[in-house]
């Protein structure tokens, strides 16, 4: 089956964005499984109230337009059809060479996505000192022209690298990059960053305006990190607070806005590099948690 293929026929399955729809998936959120079932007191009372709050958010969408089109709330007990996970390729770059499908770097349980850093003591044919667990979306569910809401919480370790972002089928830099959150360490702020040609090469141009922003996080919460792609633009936000704006200049040339093509979603543990810095193994094991992954397009675009 072709992308577009599969891009059709996945869409065709998600469910149009109503009061009804969202007071349904709440429900099952706090009273889904035996586990919510038995949960009493402080617990019950805390899935009410963030209960509330995405209800809250939802009747805001709806007043502003959007259009929930897509999502993934991870509640099964595996991953659905729409993630593979992300193999570790030929010639590994600093993001990806710790990369393994191994079950132990990976868990779905009670509507989250676990991705594990772990030190490998456990695969003596992978020589690689650590390993990291990574998932996308390529040739399986493509974004364009909408918003992409992901609901993450990250752990504390020296050479932590999480990332949640979206690239193109085609060539880097050249057909962009977008960084909708990458966190370092133990930092209390996230890295938002767009990548394309001139942010990479020609940095005359990139002085136009801003490429890259960090804005502060709730250290060891749920925060909630979004990008909104325009035609014309792009806007990052965490929770719900603009953080920076990139806009298509058109005198510089199309390679200053390669944004406004269809891209895949990657949701990836990293670690160690030159930009994060060295690993210390005895904060390992590290998680990476992930409630869910939401797309939404205006109601007037098709």
């Amino acid at each position: 089956m072709e992308v577009n293929s599969l891009r059709s026929w996945k869409l065709k399955r998600t469910i149009p964005f109503s009061l009804v729809g969202v007071v349904l998936m709440l429900v099952a959120v706090c009273f889904g499984s035996s586990a919510d079932v038995q949960a009493k007191g402080k617990k019950r009372r805390a899935c009410i109230e963030f209960s509330k709050k995405e209800l809250e958010k939802a009747l805001k969408r709806e007043r502003e337009g959007w259009q929930l089109v897509w999502h993934d709330e991870f509640d099964g007990k595996s991953l659905s059809d729409a993630w593979t996970r992300i193999p570790r390729f030929k010639n590994p770059s600093e993001w990806d060479k710790y990369m393994s499908s191994d079950d132990r770097l990976y868990k779905v349980k009670g509507g989250v996505l676990t991705l594990y850093g772990l030190v490998n003591d456990f695969l003596p044919e992978d020589t690689a000192h650590f390993l990291t667990g990574g998932v996308y979306t390529k040739d399986r569910v493509y974004f364009q022209r909408g918003r992409v809401d992901v609901r993450l919480k990250t752990d504390d370790a020296s050479g932590a690298w999480p990332a949640a972002w979206l690239l193109p089928d085609g060539r880097w830099p050249h057909d962009g990059e977008i960084d909708i959150m990458e966190r370092l360490n133990y930092d209390d702020y996230a890295h938002q960053t767009i990548h394309s040609a001139i942010t990479e090469y020609d940095h005359e141009k990139r002085k136009t305006q801003n490429w890259h922003y960090t804005a502060p996080i709730k250290k060891g919460d749920w925060n909630v990190y979004s990008v909104v792609l325009y035609e014309d633009s792009v806007s990052f936000l965490i929770n719900d607070k603009l953080t920076f704006t990139y806009r298509k200049e058109p005198e510089h040339g199309p390679g200053q806005f390669p944004y406004d093509r269809p891209m895949y979603l990657l949701l990836d543990m990293q670690l160690g590099g030159d930009w994060v810095g060295p690993i210390n193994p005895k904060e390992l094991p590290y998680r990476y948690q992930i409630d869910y992954v939401r797309f939404y397009k205006m109601k007037n675009e098709k």
